[in-house]
C-alpha cells in the first residue's frame, strides 16, 4: 500500500516550484494562485529573499502549491492508498486526494496563515524542540509548569516539540534539560502553534472551514489530531479545526499508517523531514520524495 506524505511549515526554500512552473497545467495553476492571494506568490517562491518566504502569510501558502501541483503534475501516477500532511501539509493531503478543490484549499490555507499570524501578535510565544526524551516526561513536565505550554509535535520517537508563552517553555526546557533530555532547541517562529494561544486563530478559521465543502478523499487520510484514517466529510471538518489548538501526533500517525498496511512513503512537496522522521519510527520502511 503506498502512503503519500505532505511536509509543513518549515520546508520552504527559495526557488521551490520553479522547475514545475514549466509546465503548462502546473504554471496555469500558479497563476490561479497568484491572482486568488492577491498578490505574486510565485515571485518569493522563485527569487525572493529568505526573510520574505520565512513570513508565515507567505510560507504556508508556497508549501501547499508546491505540494498540491507536484501532486497534480504526477497525473496517473499519483495513486495513493493512504495519505497524510504535516500541520499545514494535511490541507495539501486533502486537496490531493479529492476531498477539497484546489481554489478552495488555497483559500482555508491563506485563511489559517493569516489567522495564525494575528493569534501570535496577541501574546509573546514560541516553540521548542526537546531531543532524547520519552513522550510521558515531556507531557509529565509540561502539565507540572503554571504558565501555559503543552506538547505540540510528536515527531519521531524522542523528538517532540514543545509550545507556549515565552516564560512556559523556558521553564520546561530547564526542567526537561534536568530530567535528561540531551538538548532543547528554541525554534525560530513568533508563536505557539498547536496549544491553547492559537485559540483566536481556531475560531477564526472555524467559520472558514464549516462554510468549505468537503467530500469523501478517494482514499483514507490519517489526520493529526488523532493518528486515526477518516473518509467522513463532517469528521474531517471537525479534526481540521481541532488541529489548530491540539498536537500534532506525527509519530501515532505513522505507526497507524504501517499497522493498517503501508508499505512504502513518498513525500510530495519541498525537502525530505517527513522521509527522516518516517525513518525513525521505522529504519526498514522505504521512502522516496516525488518526481
Amino acid at each position: 500500500m503506498k502512503a503519500y506524505i505532505f511536509p509543513g511549515q518549515g520546508a520552504q526554500f527559495i526557488g521551490m516550484g520553479k522547475d514545475l512552473y514549466q509546465q503548462e497545467t502546473a504554471k496555469e495553476l500558479f497563476e490561479q494562485a497568484n491572482e486568488i492571494l492577491g498578490f505574486r506568490i510565485t515571485d518569493i517562491m522563485f527569487d525572493g529573499t529568505d526573510e520574505e518566504l520565512k513570513q508565515t502569510s507567505v510560507t504556508q501558502p508556497a508549501i501547499f502549491l508546491h505540494s498540491v501541483i507536484l501532486a497534480k503534475s504526477l497525473a496517473e501516477a499519483f495513486e495513493p492508498d493512504m495519505v497524510a500532511g504535516h500541520s499545514l501539509g494535511e490541507f495539501s493531503a486533502l486537496v490531493s486526494a479529492g476531498a477539497i478543490q484546489f481554489e478552495d484549499g488555497l483559500r482555508l490555507v491563506a485563511a489559517r496563515a493569516n489567522a495564525m499570524q494575528r493569534a501570535c501578535e496577541i501574546q509573546p510565544s514560541t516553540m521548542a524542540a526537546i531531543l532524547g526524551l520519552d513522550d510521558y516526561t515531556v507531557e509529565e513536565v509540561c502539565e507540572m509548569i503554571s504558565e501555559i505550554v503543552v506538547p505540540a509535535n510528536y515527531n519521531c520517537p524522542g523528538q517532540i516539540v514543545i509550545s507556549g508563552s515565552i516564560e512556559g517553555v523556558d521553564k520546561a526546557c530547564a526542567m526537561l534539560l534536568e530530567r535528561g533530555a540531551k538538548r532543547t532547541i528554541k525554534l525560530n517562529v513568533n508563536g505557539a502553534f498547536h496549544s491553547p494561544l492559537m485559540e483566536s486563530a481556531r475560531a477564526e478559521l472555524a467559520h472558514a472551514i464549516e462554510s468549505t465543502k468537503v467530500v469523501s478523499p478517494t482514499c483514507s487520510i490519517y489526520q493529526n489530531i488523532d493518528a486515526k484514517a477518516h473518509t467522513d466529510a463532517e469528521s474531517i471538518k471537525h479534526n481540521l479545526i481541532a488541529q489548530l489548538t491540539g498536537p500534532v501526533k506525527w509519530t501515532q500517525t505513522i505507526q497507524r499508517m504501517i499497522q493498517d498496511g503501508a508499505t512504502s512513503f513518498t513525500e510530495v512537496g519541498p525537502g525530505n523531514v517527513l522521509q527522516g522522521l518516517v525513518k525513525k519510527v521505522n529504519r526498514s520502511m522505504p521512502t522516496q520524495s516525488a518526481s
